[in-house]
């Protein structure tokens, strides 16, 4: 369990926030973080916001302690190092019961100043940058938030794409029940994605393709290679029945049905190069996913 109550000791009547700063030594980020998430308590379970008063000598937190389960990093620098994600791991907690996320490692392995810059499908299979400081977290976010970089992914797609297409279609939310998916239409972001095929696969009708994305939304790729009806293998939320959809999010959908449903166990997108400059060197990061290689 990632999520960890630990028990401090404090100033009695002393407010919260100088006990954080002045008694544990927390940097104010780190305090302030902790006050907004109602992760500090009083010994007898009450939150403790900002402006409140300790009335013990002890309070509780619940922090985040990462832990392995043997994922090392790819690649390791003074400033950054690069992870290659397993597919169907999340990248974040996405609650306080999360068993295990790609944080877990990222703590274990750098402590609590490692983080992770950027994000990608729980899925979605690839190489994810993380920082090992505050001063390299806040410099390699800046440059994903302003598309300073460059990147592209592996898919096995369904059907034969013969030419490099550029998908140029706005995407916004869907509006069925599944929240987090998107769609194309003449509304939403502008977004465009570059598919250029590799390899095809008679047998299996499948297309081994490189796909670039010039614009950084939510799904993009699956979304825009499943508007031009060329689903990835394997997508348990595009190109499929929205209740196939829900049940995998609500994770009732047995590995069986998966496979005969969406084709494979798997979602066959690889996040594969990665290119950026950091102190004015440019790293260049190729990931090449022997298992997608087989496969197709």
């Amino acid at each position: 369990m990632p999520f960890v109550i630990k028990n401090y000791r404090v100033k009695k009547g002393e407010k919260i926030q100088i006990s954080l700063l002045k008694e544990l030594k927390f940097n104010l980020a780190k305090a302030q973080r902790l006050l907004a998430k109602k992760r500090i308590f009083s010994e007898e379970g009450k939150v403790l916001k900002n402006g409140d008063i300790t009335e013990s000598e002890h309070i509780n937190i619940v922090e985040f302690e990462g832990i392995t389960k043997g994922l090392k990093p790819l690649i390791s620098f003074n400033d950054f190092a690069l992870f290659d994600k397993p597919t169907n791991l999340m990248v974040h907690p996405s609650n306080r019961h999360t068993p295990y996320c790609l944080l877990d490692e990222v703590k274990y392995h750098f402590g609590s100043s490692g983080n992770i810059v950027h994000r990608i499908d729980a899925e979605t299979s690839g190489l994810i940058l993380i920082s090992k400081n505050k001063k390299s977290e806040k410099e390699l976010k800046v440059k994903f938030e302003t598309k300073d970089y460059k990147k592209s992914y592996l898919a096995i797609v369904e059907g034969q794409i013969k030419k490099e297409i550029i998908i140029d279609k706005p995407i916004s939310a869907h509006n069925g029940n599944i929240k987090i998916k998107m769609t194309t239409g003449n509304e939403g972001k502008a977004s465009q994605t570059i598919i250029k095929p590799i390899r095809y696969n008679n047998e299996k009708k499948q297309t081994l393709v490189e796909a670039i994305p010039l614009t950084g939304r939510q799904h993009q790729i699956r979304v825009h290679l499943d508007s031009i009806g060329h689903k990835i293998v394997g997508d348990p939320i595009y190109g499929v029945d929205e209740s196939i959809a829900d049940a995998y999010l609500c994770k009732t959908l047995s590995d069986t049905d998966r496979i005969n449903l969406t084709g494979s166990h798997r979602l066959w997108l690889h996040a594969n190069y990665l290119e950026f400059e950091y102190n004015s060197i440019i790293y260049k990061f190729k990931s090449l996913d022997n298992e997608i290689s087989m496969v197709i």
